[in-house]
């Protein structure tokens, strides 16, 4: 392998578009490519779409800070987020209670920002889409 990549896809269950600007407002997430399901060059195959779904978000790609994500409404709203989180890490306390407070508005925060062994300020959360989240300041070990 030459120099692999591996990005996160989420989906986000026909919710895709009030994510994306969830996230632009409270972390700054920029959209780069947005395509509809009505947008492919291909039809889809008959019966992979729920009815209605024709506007939703067949896929985009947008950047946080140094990162790209991609993404998608999926085929229908059964998406769920489980397994795995999305670490975060900023370089100020008052940057990750900032970005921690943004994020965790309508969602369930795990663990309040605390200092822990490894960070100066570190804290867990689901936001409101189901996405957990760890918000950090790069600590020493």
């Amino acid at each position: 392998m030459s120099n692999p990549v591996v990005q996160p896809y989420l989906t986000f269950g026909g919710r895709c578009e009030e994510a994306l600007a969830f996230y632009h407002a409270a972390i700054g997430a920029e959209v780069e490519l947005l395509m509809y399901y009505r947008q492919s060059p291909e039809p889809m195959p008959e019966g992979m779409l729920s009815p209605g779904w024709e506007n939703k978000v067949m896929h985009t790609t947008f950047r946080i800070g140094g990162s790209t994500l991609m993404g998608s409404d999926g085929c229908d709203a059964t998406s769920k987020f489980d397994g795995f989180s999305l670490s975060l890490s900023v370089t100020t306390p008052e940057e990750a209670g900032k970005a921690f407070a943004a994020l965790s508005e309508g969602g369930e925060v795990k663990m309040p920002l605390a200092k822990t062994f490894w960070s100066p300020c570190f804290g867990m959360l689901t936001d409101k889409f189901g996405m957990g989240w760890m918000v950090s300041v790069p600590g020493q070990m």
